[in-house]
């Protein structure tokens, strides 16, 4: 089993959310992450939006999308979906 397998995207997250309130909010609705990234400009270190949460096994997976996608947070409909690998880069 590997990380990816067990890796959520989480699209349409609030630009000030914090991943301790992301964290709060799947625990809320039953899901027990491993752990959280919201993935940041790199320069201005402001969100882009997105993240990932990781879920321990890939049993997980299903009903986590199933609970937290097209949930509301903060007045914004979350995408989740199963993370793709990510791509080579040059």
């Amino acid at each position: 089993m590997t990380e990816e397998n067990t890796k959520l995207y989480v699209g349409n997250l609030p630009f000030n959310v914090t991943e301790k309130e992301v964290a709060a909010f799947a625990e809320e609705k039953g899901v027990a992450a491993v752990s959280i990234t919201i993935v940041k400009d790199r320069y201005t270190d402001r969100s882009k939006g997105f993240g990932f949460i990781t879920v321990e096994t890939e049993e997980q997976v299903q009903p986590a999308i199933d609970a937290l996608n097209g949930q509301e947070l903060e007045g914004r409909a979350l995408n989740v979906s199963q993370a793709r690998p990510r791509e080579k880069r040059n």
